[in-house]
């Protein structure tokens, strides 16, 4: 997801991204209007309204989330809707249970069609020149109606039985507490995959670029689900010990940088644990190492080494180490230990590797059980 996003900041501790295609939306709203003057301001206007409308049913989802104990770490943002990211394993699991899938499900029409009303209402007492039926219903030149039919819109298309639309996310969780998680979200995926196929021919046929759109999205909001599960099977059940590097080089605190620099020529380390009587007192990179030699010259590790590191278990999850990485300001590097003595260390830059052959291992493995 990430790979393919946007990062927008962070709203109430929770990271906001724009997956690409939705940034690709804007150059196709310019292009249809046109890109100089008043037509390219029509245009951004256009979908910043979209853009507005999204963000207003993901807060509402956001607020049903809180209310239900919910923690999310994340929001990718698509054109339907939004893709949560939770914090929590406890947190993936109540969201797919009883009352609270409910709630989510529901947040977002309910909201999308409260908005549609209110802006009816406001047409209807403020600007009754502005003829609600007339085509095109979404337009730049419109920006009032346009509003009121993306909010119908997005209302109607989250009421589809399509993952990983709202009312898809109901449908889900009823397959998967028939046939497991894993295999429920699976088999929802793919009726997600089949509706965003007919809604692309239905487009195609009646020429209508907003269901060549639903149905575009709705697919590929369906396949980062799908991948999204892997991932989250893959980072619920592995283990340090499964993927922590072995074979790793230390630095003694008592090391002048000018000795760390040469020790660090002879392995593809950029991160280094730092030892002293063969305890763990510091973490240190090799790009550190080479800014202190540049700037003040030779000096000790000991007196540049990041004293505020993490450490891990052998036993410890996957998703507890990645969380560790997450919060941790400028952590490249987690040092796993088994009582006071470091067996291994997982590296930003491997477990992200390592996270990749995992799930597509798992993937493999589903496919051929």
């Amino acid at each position: 997801m990430r790979g393919w996003s946007i990062p927008m900041g962070r709203l109430l501790g929770v990271e906001i991204r724009l997956h690409f295609f939705f940034a690709l939306l804007l150059g196709l709203s310019l292009l249809y209007t046109g890109m100089s003057g008043m037509a390219a301001i029509r245009g951004v206007s256009l979908w910043l309204l979209l853009l507005g409308i999204v963000g207003l049913r993901e807060l509402a989802r956001a607020i049903a989330c809180a209310y239900h104990g919910l923690e999310i770490r994340s929001v990718l943002l698509l054109p339907i809707g939004g893709l949560p990211s939770y914090a929590t394993p406890e947190s993936v699991e109540h969201a797919s249970e009883g009352s609270a899938q409910l709630a989510l499900a529901m947040a977002g029409p309910i909201t999308n069609f409260v908005a549609a009303f209110v802006l009816l209402g406001f047409i209807v007492g403020v600007s009754p020149s502005v003829s609600v039926l007339a085509k095109p219903w979404v337009s730049a030149e419109h920006l009032l109606r346009s509003a009121f039919w993306l909010n119908i819109f997005l209302a109607g298309v989250n009421l589809l039985p399509a993952y990983p639309l709202d009312a898809g996310r109901l449908m889900r969780g009823n397959f998967s507490r028939s046939q497991g998680a894993l295999k429920g979200t699976r088999a929802a995926s793919g009726v997600g995959q089949a509706i965003a196929l007919a809604l692309f021919v239905a487009g195609v046929v009646m020429q209508s670029p907003w269901l060549l759109l639903a149905g575009f999205f709705i697919f590929v909001g369906a396949q980062l689900e799908d991948q999204g599960l892997v991932f989250q099977s893959v980072v619920d059940t592995v283990r340090m010990r499964d993927i922590m590097l072995t074979d790793f080089a230390c630095l003694s605190a008592s090391d002048t940088l000018e000795d760390a620099i040469c020790k660090s020529i002879h392995n593809l380390q950029d991160d280094f644990p730092v030892l002293r009587g063969g305890l763990l007192v510091g973490v240190v990179s090799r790009q550190r190492i080479l800014e202190t030699l540049q700037i003040d010259g030779n000096g000790y590790v000991q007196s540049i080494m990041s004293r505020g590191f993490q450490v891990a278990q052998p036993e410890d999850s996957l998703g507890a180490t990645f969380r560790r990485i997450n919060a941790g300001r400028g952590l490249s590097l987690v040092p796993v230990v088994d009582g006071e003595q470091i067996v291994g260390i997982v590296t930003l830059q491997n477990l992200m590797h390592s996270m990749g052959l995992l799930a597509e291992s798992r993937r493999l493995q589903q496919q051929s059980s």
